[in-house]
């Protein structure tokens, strides 16, 4: 499944690749991809529980996600 999530806080390609490493480690999640202009996130999860784990590993870099959608 494909989630779709806003990050607030994000400044640099440095915030970027943060948060790609962030989501890429967490195995069952492919496909990510960080825009940086709009701040949005998308990715594919394996399981619909894992969408609970990206949003923590973003947000322990020091994000805010404001919006998840699945």
């Amino acid at each position: 499944m494909t989630v779709s999530m806003q990050i607030a806080g994000m400044h640099c390609d440095g915030c970027v690749r943060s948060v790609k490493n962030a989501g890429t480690s967490i195995e069952g999640v492919s496909n990510l991809s960080v825009d940086l202009e709009s701040g949005e996130l998308t990715a594919d999860v394996a399981r619909p529980e894992l969408t609970e784990t990206l949003r923590g590993a973003i947000e322990d870099c020091g994000f805010d996600v404001t919006r998840v959608t699945a």
